[in-house]
């Protein structure tokens, strides 16, 4: 049975497979075509733990991309996306997605957005998104003609090349330093250039 399945796991099965899913990241962030053995062997655990908690590479690869996603939205949640100014509340998420993807870009680049889960997950992410950034419209920092479709794209395709590219750029990982460049780049490409 999946991990990603209804019934909740004990607390040590809990550990088990979030050790597991942190050493799927590691080794095949290293190493794309390590086996579940060597996976097993990173996580401290036994083979046959693997293969009973996963059916395959598969099954560990959409586990990993679910979990993925459940954090970016409890990360976005955290930012109070409909309570918090706008630019406050853009900033907190784009940072909390920032470390996230450091630590998931493996599984993140191969998500199946066709997965029922991940797709209801990245739907209610993405709503959440839209909703700041309408707030961020409304009060004046985005211009009022932009499509925010287009400002969404815009945006999280900024995150993505953060994560994939900050540190050719100047080494620079900070969440906070990396979220000021990214709603910085947002801004002065579709904003009214207001910043108070």
């Amino acid at each position: 049975m999946s991990p990603t399945s209804a019934r909740p796991l004990r607390a040590d099965a809990e550990r088990t497979v979030r050790a597991i899913l942190d050493a799927a990241e590691r080794v095949l962030s290293e190493h794309p075509n390590a086996t579940l053995e060597q996976i097993a062997e990173a996580a401290g655990v036994a083979r046959t733990t693997v293969h009973r908690r996963f059916a395959n590479r598969d099954d560990l690869v959409r586990t990993m991309a679910v979990a993925a996603w459940r954090q970016i939205a409890t990360a976005v949640d955290a930012a109070r996306p409909q309570t918090a100014p706008p630019l406050v509340a853009l900033h907190q998420a784009t940072a909390n997605v920032i470390e996230i993807k450091y630590g998931a870009s493996y599984a993140l680049d191969r998500v199946d957005s066709t997965d029922p889960e991940v797709a209801g997950l990245q739907a209610d992410v993405f709503a959440k998104c839209d909703a700041v950034l309408e707030r961020a419209r409304a009060d004046g920092f985005i211009a009022a003609d932009a499509d925010l479709t287009w400002v969404r794209r815009v945006y999280l395709a900024l995150i993505t090349e953060t994560v994939h590219g900050s540190t050719e750029l100047d080494g620079t990982t900070d969440p906070d330093t990396l979220a000021g460049r990214v709603i910085d780049t947002l801004l002065a490409g579709v904003g009214t250039g207001r910043r108070q």
